[in-house]
């Protein structure tokens, strides 16, 4: 259902844009409600009421607390009734049967699992969720005024270029544009660029550099050799990379061709140099979402050390949880947020003397997260698997067997490592002057992206399971 909708997408953008260019600037938010909601609606039908029905309830509960201002309780009572309908159906859907099967193991009863493997998660519900959530409490705490349309506002909720795998895009930052907004030559032809760029992000490169992490773990960690995982585990890392951040800059452009200014999400995280600075560049968006909405709210760092540790727990362990209903997930989380609580204490100091080291330290600290998180990410993946995984890694296992995939993939490695950094972006910078070349290299990046997009059995968008 995933793929279909994606292709639903691409088989029909040409209409939805003609259609957007073409219609008054009163009617652009309704054909854009429309349009994504048919996509929506076209990937995920039976999961279609519960979006509706998020749109309807938040919308209602925000004129209600614009109507209650100087009635508290009132007010307090719509925005909780709006906060618990929306994120249950999150909890509902995405952790039920991992709360069911840690209430078995704890009490030894045979709870038997609601959904077992039947269901699907809705589509991109861990996003939209975010970004209504965004809105009510902004609406609540007085920081944004409560949208009047509720064209508006559903516009706002499932603009489709972000719907289903973000970046998380808050009230905030589209309010303006959501009520008036242009679109220039210059904007459409940037939209376009980053489009492609990020089409062949996540065609080119993490497609193809993924399948190696994909083999390597259907055969067993157990089975490859020592030389065999790090190259397997680098292959993760640079797919769940090129996937996500191709995905946003898909987003992006798309949205920047409409006349939207979506956020950026990533700003090449593989050349920081501490873990403080990844998270500033990875993901942007969800760390702001949890800074403002969590970590602000809980003190920040204005109550002192300990309680500054405690708000980093909080926030890392959700941020772990967000990603998954696996333990896997939360220990990703704490591993990070234990990270960035000794980097705050001592580690920033150190790392601030060496260029070199602060790097190796930071490869070896995000190799190490991802092996975790890819691992989670595997049917059955247990801390069993991750122990064989990290075992075979350190344990010096001989073979040839590196040979072979380095002969296959060494090409695609060599790339992905040099678009993890800002390379491709100072080229373009010297030759913007030349546009027939960056014209031919985006044409080539297009017409063989969507080459392989028709050809390809292997297609993963692996954000698209959060």
């Amino acid at each position: 259902m995933l793929f279909s909708s994606v292709l639903f997408l691409f088989r029909f953008l040409p209409v939805v844009f003609v259609v957007y260019y073409l219609l008054p600037g009163r009617w652009k938010n309704f054909w854009l409600l429309v349009s994504s909601l048919i996509f929506y609606a076209w990937g995920e039908p039976r999961y279609f009421p519960i979006m509706m029905a998020s749109i309807l309830v938040n919308y209602a509960a925000a004129r209600l607390m614009a109507r209650w201002r100087r009635r508290p309780a009132l007010r307090s009572a719509a925005f909780w009734v709006s906060f618990v309908f929306t994120i249950g159906w999150l909890l509902f859907f995405k952790y039920t049967d991992f709360f069911i099967a840690n209430w078995n193991a704890l009490t030894g009863m045979q709870v038997p699992p609601l959904f077992a493997g039947k269901m699907t998660l809705p589509l991109g519900i861990s996003f939209y969720t975010f970004q209504i959530l965004s809105y009510t409490i902004d609406v609540y705490l007085g920081k944004v005024e409560a949208e009047r349309s509720f064209v508006d506002f559903g516009t706002f909720v499932t603009l489709f270029p972000q719907l289903i795998a973000g970046p998380i895009v808050t009230y905030t930052d589209v309010r303006r544009e959501l009520h008036r907004r242009t679109v220039t030559a210059e904007m459409l032809g940037d939209g376009v660029r980053l489009f492609i760029l990020g089409l062949g992000s996540k065609v080119l490169l993490a497609n193809n550099i993924g399948a190696l992490w994909d083999t390597v773990a259907a055969h067993g960690f157990t089975e490859a050799s020592s030389a065999l995982c790090w190259m397997a585990l680098a292959a993760f890392a640079f797919q769940i990379y090129f996937d996500f951040s191709g995905y946003s800059l898909m987003a992006i452009g798309l949205g920047k061709a409409l006349g939207f200014q979506f956020p950026k999400n990533f700003d090449y995280p593989y050349i920081s140099r501490s873990v403080t600075e990844f998270w500033r560049r990875w993901h942007m968006t969800l760390s702001s979402w949890f800074r403002e909405y969590v970590y602000i709210p809980l003190g920040g760092n204005r109550r002192g050390r300990l309680r500054q540790v405690f708000n980093i727990f909080v926030v890392w362990f959700l941020t772990g949880f967000w990603h998954g209903a696996s333990w896997l997930f939360v220990l990703w989380g704490l591993y990070y947020g234990m990270l960035l609580m000794l980097e705050k204490l001592f580690l920033l100091r150190w790392l601030e003397k060496s260029q070199i080291l602060s790097r190796v330290y930071l490869i070896g600290c995000v190799l190490f997260g991802w092996a975790i998180f890819g691992v989670g990410m595997l049917g059955g993946g247990s801390l069993r698997t991750l122990g064989e995984l990290l075992g075979q890694m350190f344990a010096s296992a001989g073979g040839s067997d590196w040979i072979y995939y380095l002969r296959s993939y060494g090409g695609v490695l060599a790339l992905c490592a040099f678009f993890s950094t800002p390379a491709l972006r100072w080229m373009y910078n010297r030759l913007q002057r030349y546009r027939w070349i960056v014209a031919g290299f985006l044409a080539l990046v297009l017409v063989v992206s969507v080459a392989y997009l028709v050809d390809a059995t292997y297609n993963p968008f692996l954000y698209f399971n959060f």
